[in-house]
C-alpha cells in the first residue's frame, strides 16, 4: 500500500515537471550557430557535422587501434542549490569506458572562456597536437552533451578523425562491456 502511494506521488510529480518543461517553449533548443543550448537529455540525430557516428560494434574495433584518444564529456554533478551547508554532499562517482579521459562541461552549447580553453588545450595535450589523430567522443545515451562536444572539435577546432559514440556509457555497459571509475581532468594550470 505504502509504494502504490509512493509510486503515485512519485507519477504525479513527474507529470507536473514534464508539464512545466512543455509549457516553457519560448526557451530555443539551438543557439544560433547550431549548438544544442537547453534540454540536452533528449533524443540525438543519427550524425553530427565533423564526426563519424560509431556503434558499439565498431567502437570496439576502432580501440582495436593505437593512439585512440577516448574523451567522455558529462557535465561534472553540481551541488543541489537548496541542499542546507550543514550537510555533507558528495557527488556520485563517474564510471565510464576504460582508458578514457573525462572532461566535463565542454559539452555545453556556449562555453565561457575557461571551459573552452580547457577543451582546447586538454584536446592537443592527449592528441600530442596531432589534429589527425583519431578522438572517440561521448557521453551517455540520448545526451546533446557529446552531440556539441564531437561537432565542437570537428568543424571549429579542426580536429579531422573525430568519431562520435552516441550511445556513451549507456551503450557500452548494456553490450556487457565494463566501466572504470573516472575523476575528471583536472584544471589546474590552465
Amino acid at each position: 500500500m505504502l509504494l502504490a502511494a509512493l509510486s503515485g506521488l512519485l507519477l504525479c510529480a513527474t507529470l507536473t515537471s514534464n508539464l512545466a518543461i512543455a509549457a516553457d517553449t519560448d526557451s530555443p533548443l539551438f543557439s544560433a550557430d547550431g549548438y544544442r543550448i537547453d534540454a540536452f537529455r533528449a533524443p540525438v540525430p543519427d550524425a553530427v557535422d565533423g564526426a563519424t557516428t560509431l556503434t558499439t560494434a565498431e567502437l570496439q574495433a576502432l580501440l582495436k587501434q593505437p593512439d585512440v584518444v577516448l574523451l567522455d564529456v558529462l557535465p561534472a554533478p553540481v551541488k543541489p542549490k537548496n541542499r542546507p551547508a550543514n550537510l555533507l554532499w558528495l557527488p556520485p562517482d563517474r564510471y565510464d569506458i576504460p582508458g578514457s579521459h573525462w572532461l566535463p562541461n565542454v559539452g555545453y552549447g556556449a562555453l565561457s572562456n575557461e571551459f573552452e580553453r580547457y577543451f582546447k588545450v586538454n584536446l592537443a595535450k592527449l592528441t600530442g597536437g596531432d589534429k589527425a589523430r583519431p578522438i572517440v567522443i561521448y557521453c551517455l545515451a540520448d545526451c546533446w552533451m557529446s552531440w556539441n562536444a564531437a561537432r565542437r572539435a570537428g568543424t571549429e577546432y579542426g580536429y579531422t578523425r573525430v568519431y562520435w559514440y552516441p550511445d556513451g556509457t549507456t551503450g557500452w555497459e548494456g553490450a556487457g562491456m565494463s566501466l572504470e571509475k573516472r575523476v575528471p581532468v583536472d584544471m589546474d594550470g590552465l
